[in-house]
């Protein structure tokens, strides 16, 4: 008798253990088999990680390694938008209309509620109190280089998060492509269009 009751008081003390007292709230993770993905290590945009001494959790490449294969020598720029120790410029993915498209929908999905449309900085969310959202159209963004723009959209800025979670490598570079093309939309000359295109417009 002794001993089942021995075996109870374990069997009770490790259910309430484990399951806690009901209405118990505690701001501590819960014990689990499998952790949950919310609480899994990863590295977060914009966020410290404790694994490193300097909990910078953006790290450089490993010294020492090197991409191999036909792409090896645009891999590091079509991935990081830098040319060596500086930002590089120029599209990395062939531009056709198709390119301009797929740009177009992602601009549209995550850039155009801050940014506008137009690439203006006068999204919806401007109305509701954001303020400092770039305009694409100012002297400073339109000198923007390409590969600090992608970079930027990676990476997030200020209080822009980053979208490389959400979006692949081309989708990025396309979004960047389509904001060019805005650019130009507003800030073309005559001069910028070819003269077949020319002559269909009525110039010269």
């Amino acid at each position: 008798m002794r001993t089942f009751l021995l075996l109870l008081a374990c069997l009770v003390f490790a259910i309430v253990s484990v399951t806690g007292f009901r209405g118990t709230k505690t701001t501590r993770n819960p014990i689990e088999i499998f952790p949950d993905m919310v609480r899994q290590a990863k590295v977060k945009e914009q966020a410290p990680s404790f694994f490193f001494p300097n909990q910078r959790a953006s790290r450089y490449p490993v010294l020492g390694t090197v991409p191999t294969g036909e792409d090896a020598a645009r891999l590091p720029y079509l991935n990081t938008g830098m040319m060596g120790d500086r930002w590089g410029d120029g599209i990395p993915i062939p531009l056709t209309a198709g390119t301009l498209k797929k740009g177009q929908e992602g601009f549209g999905i995550f850039c155009s509620a801050c940014h506008g449309s137009t690439g203006s900085g006068n999204g919806i969310v401007t109305q509701y109190g954001l303020v400092g959202v770039p305009n694409y159209h100012s002297e400073h963004t339109r000198q923007m280089p390409d590969g600090q723009m992608f970079y930027v959209i990676t990476h997030g800025q200020g209080l822009m998060l980053g979208y490389g979670a959400n979006l692949s490598v081309e989708e990025r570079w396309a979004i960047v492509a389509y904001i060019r093309a805005l650019q130009l939309s507003q800030n073309a000359t005559l001069g910028d269009i070819p003269i077949s295109e020319r002559q269909q417009l009525g110039g010269r």
